[in-house]
């Protein structure tokens, strides 16, 4: 059996070190995706209770399909954007951030009961 020179032994145990460090560097942009995150709960949870809204007003016929499938664009759309303005920051939406996705469902809300 071959004998491996001592420097090649060292080498090769830097190199595997090197690497799992790189990756061990690389594990945590992932990991800190805030799929939870508090103000981007808050925004989809109150798009959600617009969801519900829009349907029982469809129930009810107080909206037409077309109104709601319009509606329903509208919701589509701030939640798009507040998946864009989450990935720009690891998962997470700024307080300003949620201020503007809020005026935006305001309108939406208004434009629900009428």
């Amino acid at each position: 059996m071959p004998r491996i020179a001592p420097a090649a032994l060292v080498i090769a145990g830097l190199l595997v070190a090197l690497t799992g460090a790189r990756y061990a560097q690389a594990a945590p942009v992932h990991a800190g995706w805030a799929h939870a995150h508090p103000l981007r709960a808050e925004v989809n949870h109150r798009l959600a209770l617009q969801n519900r809204r829009i349907h029982h007003e469809v129930a009810e016929g107080s909206l037409s399909r077309a109104q709601a499938a319009h509606l329903h664009r509208a919701d589509r759309q701030i939640r798009q954007e507040e998946r864009a303005m989450a990935s720009q920051d690891g998962g997470r939406i700024t307080k300003a951030e949620q201020n503007v996705l809020n005026a935006q469902e305001n309108r939406v809300s208004h434009r629900i009961g009428q």
